[in-house]
């Protein structure tokens, strides 16, 4: 910890594509997972503040306007094919390459025991 110089995060002042806090796109997923299909800001308010979160309207409602007429199922299918452009790096394959290693130590076991009761 020493030498590492730990930043208080800073409140959200305006809204924008760059700092519209995930509690907000989080609060307006759950609204459409309980059947809301086109939450409004004041169904994000009410999440929000469910959970004692603190709410800025013009965040909210920018976030509605982006998404109006829009269902969320096309939102994410757009993000998709941006993210898979976006190439990722070595992390998701030192991830399959351990699970893969840990998949393949269990399968001499399992034909073990197969072959145990065949006999």
């Amino acid at each position: 910890f020493g030498s590492r110089l730990l930043v208080a995060p800073t409140a959200v002042s305006s809204p924008s594509a760059g700092n519209m806090g995930m509690k907000y796109c989080a609060a307006y997923l759950m609204a459409v997972l309980g059947g809301n299909e086109s939450p409004s800001a004041a169904d994000i308010q009410k999440i929000l503040e469910s959970v004692e979160a603190e709410y800025d309207s013009a965040i909210a409602e920018k976030l509605v306007s982006e998404l109006g007429g829009k269902t969320v199922h096309e939102v994410i299918a757009a993000g998709k094919k941006k993210l898979k452009n976006f190439g990722g790096g070595g992390g998701a394959g030192a991830s399959a390459g351990g699970a893969a290693a840990a998949g393949g130590g269990a399968a001499p076991a399992a034909a073990a025991k197969e072959e145990k009761k065949a006999v």
